[in-house]
């Protein structure tokens, strides 16, 4: 019994040790971080155009990574956009554009493409943002 049982742990560790050996090593991706985006969209940007602000609500949006997270980076890909916010919590978009390359009806566009599920409510251009209000 003491032999089986020796042998046993010993081909178990036999197992893992080459196992091991064949296995390759996660690759690490990594992802731009938001500041990182803004930067890249800056330096595409033109120096001398006139932005605009708006802020429209987003409805159908249920998570806050898998929804509002990909819509703020679908707007902030546009050309023409210098920042896009989309806050889950308050189903708030906000996108700073420029007003000669972007036109609200475009945002809107870009947002339900996204998904049939979404629908861009209120629409309205503004001075400044209502989070930048309550600051």
């Amino acid at each position: 019994m003491k032999q089986i049982k020796t042998i046993l742990a010993v081909t178990v560790l036999a197992i893992i040790a080459f196992s091991c050996k064949n296995e390759n090593k996660a690759e690490i991706v990594t992802v731009p971080t938001a500041t990182e985006t803004a930067v890249e969209t800056e330096k595409q940007l033109d120096t001398n155009a006139s932005y605009a602000k708006a802020e429209f609500t987003v409805e159908g949006m249920t998570c806050a990574v898998g929804c509002a997270r990909t819509i703020e980076k679908k707007l902030a890909k546009m050309e023409g956009v210098k920042s896009a916010k989309v806050d889950f919590e308050g189903k708030l978009a906000m996108v700073e554009y420029d007003e000669a390359k972007v036109t609200t009806n475009a945002l809107e566009e870009t947002v339900t493409n996204v998904s049939e599920t979404y629908s861009v409510k209120d629409m309205k251009t503004v001075e400044e943002f209502g989070a930048e209000k309550s600051l």
